[in-house]
């Protein structure tokens, strides 16, 4: 797999909406209060966009071993989703939730139950145990959805240690929707940011990936339609 720097990125996507966190919540609620798109829709397509992206990467799906480690949140919800399309392309999978079980947001509820319903085994960990550490190790592709565009505040050690272990153990990371622990809108890292290869970015590009450490962190760039209709976004570019 190859990367593409962010100058490089910016040339090609001129024309596309580069949005703050606030701006992308907004689009978001339009398209779900006014539009009417279920938010369980929204992240089931995110989901898919990411898996189809890894997946046409890849030559040997059967013989590729993924790790894709879930926060809680919604982002980790989107995370779940990949998982499932994965496992229905029999790519090899570990699945890890940094976080208590119960403690889900209601979408991302829903698709840890689907998953767990289709026989995956799913792990929860509060930290980098040693077989956490040894999956990362072992494959090929780790995927980050831990944090999304909400992540407002400094993270906890534990994820801070996750995110660390993650960098330095993975040999490729996509990162779903934004890298963990960088701020949607100004590029600022919350204490540690993930070093993705690979940044799957729903509907817009987020305004940080331009700024601080936004340049070094998100890898090569691709933005995914999830169905929100252009003409709710379409103000921003």
């Amino acid at each position: 797999m190859k990367t593409d720097s962010l100058n490089s990125l910016r040339w090609k996507t001129k024309k596309t909406a580069h949005v703050s966190a606030q701006e992308i919540r907004e689009i978001d609620r339009l398209a779900i209060e006014e539009v009417g798109i279920p938010s369980s829709v929204l992240m089931e397509n995110a989901g898919v966009a990411t898996a189809r992206e890894i997946l046409k990467n890849l030559k040997k799906p059967r013989a590729t071993k993924v790790c894709v480690v879930c926060g809680t949140g919604n982002n980790g919800g989107d995370g779940f989703v990949v998982a499932r399309h994965l496992a229905e392309a029999n790519v090899r999978l570990r699945v890890f939730v940094i976080g208590k079980r119960g403690s889900f947001k209601p979408d991302a509820q829903v698709n840890y139950g689907i998953l767990k319903n289709l026989g995956q085994k799913i792990e929860f960990i509060h930290g980098p145990v040693p077989g956490f550490l040894k999956a990362l190790a072992d494959s090929d592709i780790v995927v980050d959805a831990l944090f999304g565009v909400g992540l407002n505040r400094d993270l906890s050690e534990s994820f801070q240690r996750v995110i660390e272990a993650i960098n330095q153990h993975s040999r490729y990371t996509v990162a779903v929707d934004i890298p963990s622990g960088l701020d949607a809108t100004t590029g600022k890292v919350w204490g540690v940011g993930i070093k993705a290869a690979l940044t799957v970015t729903m509907s817009c590009l987020k305004q940080g990936f331009f700024f601080n450490d936004g340049r070094r962190l998100t890898g090569r760039v691709v933005v995914a339609d999830i169905g929100i209709p252009k003409k709710i976004y379409g103000r921003y570019q």
